[in-house]
């Protein structure tokens, strides 16, 4: 699928080409650049996955996130959310390699959703809310996260 996509907009790339080249010129040039900023994050992204080969075994991510983990998963998965940085889509590749590997469907929604966290602007929401404001959002994005994750394993299976 991923290949018919790439020749798709190859092919629309070289249709746009032909009729305004400077946009499109633009438009490449811009893509290049994201691209460009995304290595390191990728790089990083397969040296951890890589890591996680290596270190962690099927069996390892059955204990700690697969379904027999218990509230240990749970835990992990919002403490791993709140503390990973980074753009989402560069957690894709991993999160896929840990579902092939035994990890929970319901433990992914809630570390995805845990992303919305953002630690080092909490001192900033701090200052424009109030610390009570911050600490209740928080506390009902953990608990709307392991709704989530619970209605997506009933829904799973």
């Amino acid at each position: 699928m991923g290949l018919y996509f790439l020749g798709f907009v190859i092919l629309l790339y070289l249709f746009i080409f032909c009729f305004d080249f400077e946009n499109a010129y633009n438009s490449l040039k811009a893509s290049g650049e994201i691209l460009i900023k995304l290595i390191p994050i990728l790089v990083l992204v397969v040296f951890l996955m890589g890591l996680l080969n290596y270190f962690l075994k099927p069996k390892a991510i059955s204990k700690y996130l697969g379904k027999s983990s218990g509230i240990r998963g749970w835990i992990l998965a919002v403490s791993a959310g709140i503390i990973s940085h980074g753009p989402i889509y560069a957690w894709y590749p991993l999160l896929k390699e840990l579902r092939k590997q035994g990890m929970r469907q319901g433990l992914a929604a809630v570390f995805l959703y845990n992303r919305a966290i953002k630690i080092p602007l909490l001192p900033m929401m701090t200052f424009y809310f109030g610390a009570a404001f911050t600490v209740l959002l928080l506390v009902f994005t953990v608990i709307a996260s392991l709704i989530e994750g619970k209605i997506i394993e009933m829904l799973e299976g």
